[in-house]
């Protein structure tokens, strides 16, 4: 009913103006409401007065101190083609670390949940018409320790979703491409458990959706175990700028070690899911090896460069100097090939 109140947002919206600290997703038009918008949210959110609106395909935070319209902050961020998962949430407030969730009515539950630590149960957060309680965040702090997730139940099941900083959160998932699935078990969370952290390097990016696809074990030298390999691709809303990482996790490791990353790369995704990567490793007898390993798509693997090997699977590994650096080639089983993430 406070009329007064839209009409400041609607106006920040299609004018900012001085004043009024902007931001926006990557890939995210600034200008004004491209049609008349929805509301979806009016009220007073920790000391602030927020109104949530939606032309289509973009989310507006506007935000003003409960006390005066002085220091006023407006958000944009691109949604469209969201579907029920992605719509589910959209960050109302930040403040100390905690964060408020504005949940869709489809909701029925929802808790906070530390991707770190898979077996331990979910803490409820309390709703009321729809806006959560505060939900700890803490992402980006070093060291990471924790990462929390917001977990959501509806009609159609339960998942989790991640705060990297932006208006919506992104929705983890796992699986090969093209057959992922929603982070709802605990075999799904204990695949994320030793990669939770490197979400990080998603953060600020649009990015709408996160998954973890573990694409070959591999036996380690000198009966030092088996090691796996995972792919992380984030997609963005915007379609382009997928940050893609390839991670190696040796036995004992509490984290995953980043191998290769890449930007706006098509490996790990629906339209090119072969990957391979490389890392060099030293085993506990003291001897380095350059390990790589390639998705199920590859059929030979070849190293060049400062280090020289081929295996005629898609598992390399060959003894190396501390520090040296190799050029990786893998053969696909159509003939074509695949170059090493880097």
């Amino acid at each position: 009913g406070d009329r007064a109140l839209l009409r400041r947002a609607l106006a920040v919206w299609a004018r900012p103006g001085e004043g009024v600290t902007s931001s926006a997703t990557p890939g995210t038009p600034t200008g004004g409401p491209a049609g008349p918008p929805h509301l979806l949210y009016a009220g007073t959110v920790d000391a602030a007065r927020v109104v949530i609106l939606y032309d289509g395909w973009r989310l507006a935070r506007y935000a003003e101190p409960e006390e005066g319209a002085r220091g006023a902050a407006l958000d944009l961020a691109r949604v469209d083609g969201a579907g029920r998962a992605g719509a589910s949430a959209v960050v109302l407030s930040r403040s100390d670390g905690n964060v408020r969730f504005l949940l869709a009515p489809w909701v029925r539950e929802a808790g906070e949940r530390d991707l770190r630590e898979p077996d331990e149960g979910a803490r409820e957060l309390p709703l009321e018409d729809g806006v959560t309680g505060p939900f700890v965040s803490g992402q980006g702090r070093e060291p990471c320790t924790t990462w929390n997730t917001l977990e959501l139940t509806d009609g159609t099941g339960t998942r989790l979703l991640t705060d990297l900083g932006e208006l919506v959160p992104a929705r983890l998932t796992t699986g090969r491409p093209g057959e992922v699935k929603d982070v709802s078990g605990e075999k799904a969370r204990r695949t994320w458990q030793p990669y939770a952290c490197s979400l990080a390097a998603m953060r600020s990016a649009g990015v709408r959706g996160v998954n973890a696809w573990a694409y070959a074990e591999q036996p380690l030298p000198d009966g030092d175990g088996r090691a796996r390999w995972l792919c992380t691709r984030g997609e963005t809303w915007r379609g382009t700028g997928a940050r893609v990482l390839a991670q190696f996790h040796s036995p004992g490791a509490r984290y995953g070690a980043v191998a290769a990353r890449a930007e706006d790369v098509p490996a790990c995704g629906t339209r090119q899911p072969d990957v391979l990567a490389g890392v060099l490793w030293k085993s506990t007898g003291g001897t380095w090896y350059l390990l790589a390993a390639g998705s199920d798509g590859v059929e030979s693997v070849e190293a060049t460069g400062g280090i020289e090997g081929r295996a005629k699977d898609r598992l390399l590994s060959v003894r190396a100097e501390k520090g040296a650096r190799a050029d990786l080639e893998g053969t696909l089983e159509d003939g074509g090939s695949v170059g090493g993430l880097r």
